[in-house]
């Protein structure tokens, strides 16, 4: 009897696995019909679907999170978190479960619980940090925008004087065939109605931003491409309204910015040959590129490919518009979406346009000029845009051509030629034929610089040549002539933890390929005093190039005798034999080592 049990048991088991499998089957296959119908945008179908297959296999987590989402798409918020809670009960750690839990409690206007589910994707996987902080902030704008609407209804219902002229104007505005100068009027009485963010939310809730598509005589006026005076006056006020509105408030911004007529003529603005809406349109953008969430959506939902171009050719105004541009370009290239736009027109139109103004340093707005060139060095992180610029004669020839003019007054270009000496060191992070040319020039003009007052340009100057000299041997015969072993062991003994290490790695630069440098510096640095202090830095870099140059140096007579005094030997032993995470430390100790004692047998 007990056998037969037993073998009951077997067979129920094996029977329900079968029976599971075939089960899992037609789930699976209810959930790709339940996919498709959502594709389809046939959520009721989906719906459908999805509940079949959840009769077929009760702890399919999947067809929960995707009814889940079906019901988000049909607006039944409460049956979507039942969902997600039974996902949650399938498996604890699904996080496509909190994020669709996460958007219903936020369109129930549940906030603490909406947060409460992004914390919990936090939680699980860090990784989605990103996320979480979007979808955060998400929240935290819909919560603001909530409390907004909701004081600005009751000063509505108290009858407050201010809410009741910002509905009144709006209606005046909305009178079709009026004069334009009744609507400029009407514009300017408005700007000056919205101070604080009450009057902004009343702006928003009566529908102040359909005043472009609700009134043809405004929207004509707005996007004409050439435009009267009367038009252009117009176009400042709304610009000017615009402002008053989105000041701050996040959610007024995001409304502008989807606005189908102000997101395609944001450029044509910006290009407009009136100066008045240039500045102004500047100053609305401004307020877009501020916030990271609203310029994310900027970059998101614009074609931005010619921005750089045109908001780099404001850098010949003198007046507060270039200064205006330069900040949205800095704000901008902190995104990589927008990096990765300025590739399209960077060879043919943005790097022609940019040598032109490196060349005309003395004939336009150079503090912006030195904030343009940084920006150009901010785009160098993408990869494509550095190597692009690091093969454009034209840009290198205008970069010497600056740097030669700038460095006859130092004092008064100072800002150009830092920003320009920074764009040169990230440019120099390519290895091109171009970069060749150019090398005894840059390296020439970087020893000019050497006795700068200005501490950041010596040291800019020193990068330079740290990167420049290994792409050309004549350059480094010509520093070298020029007295660079010298110049750069002052340096060493000025101490600055940056400088030492671009003047270190233009020792051992020189020290590699010219005998005449490895004699400089045993004349210039007695018994290596400089050089040995650095071989206890704590950066592995100036380490690593420390016993690099004193390895090279000891082929010099006399060398290796004047260091039997030291503690040299057990220094680079201590190098050789640890574990620092550059592996050039123990490798060019080692080697300094077995120089050290072939060059002198004592050791």
């Amino acid at each position: 009897h007990k056998d037969g049990f037993l073998a009951m048991l077997e067979k129920d088991a094996k029977e329900r696995a079968e029976r599971r499998k075939r089960n899992e089957q037609l789930a699976n296959a209810l959930k790709e019909k339940g996919n498709d119908a959502f594709r389809k945008g046939d959520y009721v179908g989906a719906i459908q679907r999805y509940t079949e297959g959840l009769e077929k296999l009760k702890d399919k987590q999947e067809l929960y999170t995707n009814r889940a989402q079906a019901y988000l798409k049909m607006h039944e918020y409460e049956k979507a978190i039942g969902d997600c809670e039974w996902a949650l009960k399938c498996n604890r750690k699904c996080i496509k479960a909190y994020f669709l839990m996460g958007k219903a409690h936020l369109a129930l206007q549940h906030y603490s619980e909406s947060r409460q589910c992004y914390e919990k994707i936090l939680e699980i996987d860090p990784q989605k940090e990103g996320l979480c902080k979007n979808c955060m902030s998400e929240v935290n704008m819909e919560e603001e925008r909530m409390k907004d609407e909701e004081r600005a209804m009751k000063e509505v219902q108290l009858g407050k004087l201010t809410a009741l002229s910002i509905k009144e104007l709006l209606q005046r505005l909305d009178r079709p065939d009026q004069n334009i100068l009744y609507y400029v009027g009407g514009v300017r009485l408005l700007t000056g109605a919205v101070r604080d963010r009450t009057e902004q939310t009343l702006f928003r809730t009566n529908n102040g931003f359909s005043i472009l598509k609700d009134n043809e005589i405004v929207r004509r006026s707005f996007c004409a491409e050439r435009k009267n005076t009367a038009e252009v006056d117009l176009c400042v006020s709304l610009l000017h309204l615009w402002q008053a509105v989105c000041a701050g408030n996040e959610e007024n911004q995001h409304l502008l910015l989807t606005h189908p007529d102000v997101n395609t003529q944001l450029l044509q603005l910006l290009s407009s040959e009136i100066s008045e809406i240039q500045k102004e349109t500047l100053a609305l953008i401004s307020l877009f590129t501020e916030n990271e969430n609203v310029r994310r959506q900027l970059v998101r939902h614009q074609d931005l490919t010619r921005w750089l171009q045109v908001l780099m050719g404001f850098v010949n105004s003198t007046d507060a518009r270039a200064s205006s541009a330069m900040s949205i370009l800095s704000d901008l290239t902190q995104e990589e979406r927008f990096r990765t736009q300025c590739r399209v027109l960077l060879s043919t139109d943005v790097l022609p346009l940019f040598a032109q103004l490196l060349n005309s340093v003395k004939l336009v707005n150079q503090a912006a000029l030195a904030r343009c060139i940084g920006v150009m060095g901010n785009l160098c992180a993408d990869i494509v845009i550095r190597a692009r610029m690091a093969e454009c004669r034209e840009c290198w020839q205008a970069c010497v051509k600056l740097v030669d003019a700038c460095s006859v007054s130092t004092a008064k270009y100072q800002e150009c030629l830092c920003a320009v000496l920074g764009l040169m060191m990230n440019l120099l992070l390519e290895s091109n034929v171009i970069i060749q040319d150019f090398a005894v020039d840059i390296s020439g003009l970087c020893m000019s610089l050497l006795g700068d007052k200005d501490g950041r340009i010596v040291t800019r100057a020193i990068g330079v040549l740290s990167r420049i000299l290994p792409a050309s041997s004549s350059a480094v015969d010509e520093v070298v002539k020029g007295g660079i072993v010298k110049k750069m062991i002052k340096f060493l003994k000025a101490g600055g933890e940056i400088t030492s290490n671009y003047a270190l790695k233009t020792l051992s630069v020189c020290t590699r390929s010219s005998r005449q440098a490895q004699e400089d510096l045993v004349k210039s640095d007695k018994r290596f005093s400089v050089v040995l202090k650095l071989l206890e830095s704590e950066n592995e870099m100036i380490v690593g190039n420390a016993a690099f140059c004193i390895g090279q140096c000891l082929a010099v007579p006399g060398a290796a005798t004047s260091l039997l005094d030291s503690n040299i030997v057990m220094i680079l032993l201590k190098h050789a034999g640890g574990d620092a995470t550059r592996t050039s430390v123990q490798e060019n100790a080692a080697i300094a080592l077995g120089k050290l004692c072939t060059a002198e047998p004592r050791y």
